[in-house]
């Protein structure tokens, strides 16, 4: 394993991280596979741990936290993330100060820790000013709740916005954004939130770099049951086309070329960039997790490069 900074702080993260998404509590329900995949993550060099408390409603944060917990907490990087509705009480969804300080008491109880190292604003709030909401995720960092603290899938603006409006009233910024990034889903990565990240030293952990799984090779013949894009109609809109089924095909001999798997190159393509610091990938068997952690380290040539890229835009 290797490990990147997380932007310009001084805290580094391993370049594969795991995450709670869509997996623990959800199609994952047996608390000893979790545990072992989460004990073959840490064994592997991962020690970047990624949840949110709106994933299946507080128990994927349970179920991962009960693995953590056996593992000195020095060693690990946890995180959480607030913003979605967790009940159907009015104020508890949103950034307000009110449900950011609520809600991290919720997750650190549920994940069994007693701080976060980083703790996201899941989505921006239109309804609750910038001011309010840089200035409760200040107060969670100097409470103790958190270390470091940062946003997910806000828009380049929203991000300049409040690390400037934290830098000039000498308020903790954002230290990282949580984007979804992948080969078939680059353009606003590239476009729009690294350039300004980059120039506000935000560092990036990006999700789905695998595209739902479609990077891995498993739809070349179709829909297989129980697979995530099975599960989830929007994102199989996106990524489930004739054309980007040819893509991923026309991806394995590069990989074979490599000696890699078509996941282990897709993870490797997402790392290439310097303003990413770990790509989140999830698992529902150990095996995923001994594949995606052989990523790491991965260096693809600038020639490599070219012939994705031509892949790509075909």
């Amino acid at each position: 394993m290797e490990y990147r900074r997380l932007g310009n702080s001084g805290m580094k993260v391993s370049e594969i991280s795991l995450g709670g998404w869509v997996t623990f509590g959800a199609s994952v329900n047996d608390q000893q596979m979790v545990r072992d995949i989460v004990v073959k993550a840490y064994e592997s060099g991962i020690n970047f741990f990624d949840q949110a408390d709106v994933y299946a409603r507080g128990k994927s944060e349970e179920m991962m936290g009960a693995v953590l917990r056996e593992f000195p907490r020095h060693t690990l990087v946890v995180s959480s993330k607030v913003f979605w509705p967790m009940s159907d009480h009015i104020n508890d969804r949103g950034l307000s100060r009110k449900h950011v300080l609520e809600s991290i008491d919720g997750s650190l109880k549920r994940l069994g820790t007693d701080y976060l190292d980083i703790y996201f604003a899941h989505r921006y709030d239109p309804e609750t000013p910038m001011e309010e909401i840089v200035m409760a995720f200040d107060h969670v960092v100097r409470s103790g709740r958190a270390m470091y603290w940062g946003t997910s899938e806000w828009t380049a603006a929203q991000i300049a916005e409040a690390v400037t409006f934290a830098r000039a009233n000498g308020l903790h910024a954002p230290v990282t954004e949580q984007p979804q990034y992948s080969m078939l889903y680059r353009d606003r990565v590239e476009k729009e939130i690294l350039p300004a990240t980059t120039r506000h030293g935000v560092g990036l952990v990006v999700w789905s770099p695998l595209a739902m799984g479609m990077l891995t090779g498993k739809y070349d013949e179709g829909m297989p049951e129980g697979s995530r894009l099975s599960d989830n109609e929007g994102f199989a809109k996106s990524f489930l086309t004739e054309a980007n089924r040819e893509r991923v095909k026309a991806l394995k001999p590069i990989a074979d070329d490599l000696g890699l798997t078509r996941s282990q190159l897709a993870l490797a393509w997402a790392l290439r960039q310097p303003g990413v610091s770990s790509v989140i990938t999830g698992a529902t068997k150990v095996h995923q997790v001994e594949d995606n952690v052989k990523a790491a380290g991965v260096k693809l040539s600038e020639d490599v490069i070219s012939r994705i890229d031509q892949i790509l835009a075909s």
